[in-house]
């Protein structure tokens, strides 16, 4: 006897060994069991998620012997029939290839004729949006209104591309794609059947290639069992899928950790020499980074058989968690960049470097004495260093003091009531050196200046801001700011904004006045000067006040 494919000889005969569609088979189950059955069925979804396997079970359920139920015999001879696809009344269609309105009206044309052995005519046509325009309008009104004795499911991976007339005629049931535990959950009660020896990590591996294809797992695992004499080993399954070695991200990672790009680099050699895919290796390092973030914010969501759960802990207590989300954002942009890369391992390796350029200073445990890692390290600590720079109020005065046509152009954003105390003389809270207390930026920044302090009480902040500024009054802005008054206080405190005419002048309005009030004076003293006054007597000519910036 010939050799029978997995996909083929595990394909569920029932309801009850189909895996991963549970909303559907709870729908289709209560629909047998009350005899609410729809004349047309609608099943969407990817490659290999069952559309096609269910449509045969809902067959068997329509057809057996023993009644219509949610449980077929699979013993009778209308069960087995349509197990071999030999049952005369079921009639799958290939959309793909009949394609054209004659095709379609010619099996229509034999949908009023009654069954020839089963109680009713099954028509399953699959990828049903290949179909055409005139195919589609052809079958419309059989359709809606099918003799008693027909039932239509359709099979589509598009449902996009199906008209909207075709959609509302039909019961739609849309397969999930099945995640990675449930598949290699699956496969493990194969091979334990099979008596085919395994690791669980072997079949975790095939279940996140798989992408959620239960056929697409079943074929990889029949591949595995050939290239592995019988066994299914984590080892050999890596070398005929190309994936990496979770030993080389965490070496990536700790080189990472010790600013050591030369260690990177032979990491990244050591990989090309074995030929691994470095899409699949920036593809591994997303996932190890997201399994990373996980342990620091939800520590108990690693669970405590997952063999890499110590050196993940381990991992995520010397990493700052905003890197590794900028970490996350460099592999996944990474991975896009490399088909514009020269090669791959040009994309992978600048990749590598970019997350070295822009490791945090805080994160390196010792720098390396390497001309690479001497290199890199600058190229981390310039941004951060040039943003001290322009907080500082010493290097601020001094900049605004130069004679440099570009310092001279920035305007003075803070009004020069930084300096003061945060309680006023008679000791209310003094919102503006508030809000420079707090070293807010961005939309934050810009809610908090155009805002009226109306009250600080132990545990809330009462704030006023004119309704001609409610665009500024959004959620992220005001959750930072409550965030920072928070941590600058001490103690949670709640914000409340109501939206009203300011009664005092807003930080924004101080800092404006500071402006005009020196825009007027730098005016004033242009055209008392003298050397201008004789220009503009002599030469008619006139002062245009926007070019004088004051300094």
């Amino acid at each position: 006897m010939s050799y029978q494919v997995l996909a083929r000889k595990w394909r569920p005969k029932s309801f009850s060994t189909l895996v991963g569609q549970e909303h559907v088979v709870r729908a289709l189950t209560h629909a047998l069991s009350e005899q609410r059955l729809h004349h047309a069925y609608l099943f969407t979804g990817t490659r290999g998620v069952g559309k096609t396997t269910i449509a045969r079970i809902l067959a068997k359920s329509l057809n057996c012997e023993s009644g219509v139920s949610a449980n077929p015999c699979g013993t009778c001879s209308a069960c087995l029939e349509i197990d071999s696809g030999r049952f005369v009344d079921l009639l799958e269609v290939d959309a793909a290839t009949n394609t054209r309105v004659d095709e379609m009206r010619q099996l229509l044309e034999n949908a009023v004729y009654a069954p020839t052995r089963g109680r009713y005519k099954v028509y399953v046509i699959d990828e049903v949006h290949m179909l055409s325009n005139s195919a589609f309008n052809a079958m419309l009104k059989t359709l809606e209104e099918p003799p008693e004795h027909v039932k239509f499911i359709l099979a589509t991976t598009d449902p996009q591309k199906i008209p909207v007339t075709v959609l509302s005629r039909c019961l739609q049931f849309n397969l999930k794609q099945m995640p990675p535990p449930t598949v290699s959950g699956h496969l493990m009660k194969i091979l334990e059947a099979e008596s085919v020896p395994f690791e669980p990590a072997a079949l975790n591996l095939i279940g996140r290639s798989a992408a959620g294809s239960m056929r697409d797992a079943l074929s990889l695992l029949d591949q595995a069992i050939a290239h592995g004499s019988g066994r299914v080993e984590e080892a050999q399954v890596r070398e005929m899928l190309g994936t990496v070695d979770l030993d080389y991200l965490f070496d990536l990672i700790d080189a990472l950790l010790a600013n050591d790009a030369v260690r990177m680099l032979a990491v990244a050699d050591d990989m090309a020499g074995r030929s691994l895919s470095f899409d699949s290796a920036l593809q591994e390092l997303a996932n190890v980074l997201t399994r990373l973030q996980v342990a620091q914010l939800a520590p108990g969501a690693i669970a405590d058989d997952v063999p890499e759960r110590t050196r993940l802990l381990a991992l995520a207590a010397q990493l700052s968690p905003e890197f590794v989300q900028l970490a996350y954002q460099i592999a996944i942009h990474g991975r896009q960049e490399l088909a514009l890369a020269p090669d791959e391992y040009a994309g992978f390796v600048m990749t590598l470097l970019r997350l070295l350029a822009f490791s945090p200073a805080e994160s390196v445990k010792a720098p390396v004495a390497s001309d690479a890692s001497r290199r890199a390290a600058p190229l981390a600590r310039a941004p951060e260093a040039s943003y001290r720079t322009a907080k500082s109020p010493e290097t601020t005065a001094t900049l605004v003091a130069a004679p440099s046509a570009e310092v001279r152009a920035m305007p003075t954003e803070r009004p020069s009531t930084a300096a003061k105390p945060i309680e006023s003389a008679a000791g209310t809270p003094d919102w503006h050196a508030l809000i420079a207390a707090l070293s807010l930026g961005g939309m934050a920044r810009e809610l908090a200046q155009h805002c009226e302090l109306r009250g600080l009480d132990a545990g809330l902040v009462s704030l006023r801001l004119a309704p001609v500024h409610r665009h500024l009054q959004m959620k992220p802005a005001i959750d930072k700011l409550q965030q920072a008054l928070s941590q600058h206080l001490g103690r949670a405190v709640q914000l409340r904004i109501e939206l009203a005419e300011t009664e005092s002048q807003t930080p924004a309005a101080t800092a404006q006045r500071v402006r005009e009030e020196k825009q007027e004076s730098a005016v004033a003293a242009i055209e008392q000067d003298g050397f201008v006054r004789d220009v503009i007597e002599m030469f008619d000519a006139r002062l245009i006040e926007s070019s004088i910036k004051p300094i």
